[in-house]
């Protein structure tokens, strides 16, 4: 049976470089999880591998969808997965890779995903349009502190949804995570990419200087042109959010690049405490790519 290989963490602290090493040791194939890299021409802010970068080794869930669509996660565990038993039935090493810990985990584990009920979801979404998505976030950590960790305030959508799931079941959004006991791979080996608060806060700063140096403010622009105002879950994106209030003269510039910053490192921060709570991950302390790489190799090895 081929290896299933899990990186996660928070970003910005080179899982995709790592990942990108196992495949290109293993003969591997990797499958995004970021659930951001979903979405064709969000390039630059997601700090998507260009195609260069990849180096030759097939990258699967990336450049999906165009920014008018919500991606749901059940729809990505759907696709996710029949993307990991395809690979591992051919006998092809798989890498899963990303910072989305809920994508992660529906990958993984026996998740249930309620249908939804309209009535309850435009009541929803109305308390959110006068409320605000901050305070409608706030009742969610109020109600399952662990979602409210994996959804950013800023993405809306989701909150509402998952304050849906919380009215339709009575049970909270993640009431079935993480149990082990019903994970769906129990062969995979989890990786989570670990560093120091203050040197993460740098890598996410230089991060975002090299997102406007090489032009997201045009990318946004560009993708406002294919719709991106009419998808919610993509104009949500850290920086891309910020540069949409921006242009509707919200924020400077300078303002949006700072803000930028802080709202990446609260999200990084939430990465963090999400992953925290899997016993599963073995956590890689920081250190080159090539080093993580053979720490990697010889778990697995040694498994």
């Amino acid at each position: 049976m081929s290896h299933l290989i899990v990186i996660g963490g928070a970003t910005a602290t080179g899982k995709s470089d790592l990942a990108v090493a196992v495949a290109e040791r293993l003969g591997g194939q990797i499958i995004n999880a970021d659930s951001m890299q979903l979405y064709k021409g969000m390039d630059i802010g997601t700090a998507k591998l260009s195609v260069e970068e990849r180096h030759g080794i097939p990258h699967h869930m990336l450049d999906l969808v165009n920014v008018k669509t919500d991606v749901t996660v059940a729809w990505y565990q759907e696709h996710a997965r029949n993307l990991v038993d395809q690979l591992l039935e051919s006998e092809v090493p798989t890498i899963v890779v990303g910072g989305t810990g809920l994508y992660i985990k529906a990958i993984l584990d026996d998740l249930n995903f309620p249908d939804t009920d309209p009535e309850i979801r435009a009541r929803l979404a109305a308390e959110a349009d006068e409320i605000g998505g901050a305070a409608m976030h706030q009742r969610l950590a109020g109600l399952d502190p662990a979602a409210a960790l994996a959804i950013p305030k800023e993405n809306v959508r989701r909150v509402v949804r998952a304050l849906e799931v919380i009215e339709i079941t009575g049970k909270p959004f993640t009431a079935n995570l993480p149990r082990q006991d019903s994970t769906r791979y129990p062969q995979a080996y989890q990786f989570g990419l670990a560093t120091d608060r203050a040197r993460l806060d740098e890598r996410i700063d230089a991060r975002v200087e090299r997102m406007w140096s090489q032009g997201i403010v045009a990318e946004t622009e560009t993708l406002i042109g294919q719709g991106l105002l009419e998808g919610k879950t993509a104009q949500a994106a850290l920086g891309y959010a910020q540069i949409i209030k921006m242009k509707h003269g919200l924020l400077s510039e300078t303002e949006a690049k700072a803000e930028t910053k802080v709202t990446t490192r609260q999200y990084a921060r939430r990465q963090e405490t999400w992953f925290n709570r899997d016993q599963r991950i073995q956590w890689l302390a920081p250190a080159p790519t090539s080093a993580h790489l053979e720490q990697v190799l010889a778990s697995i090895i040694k498994a």
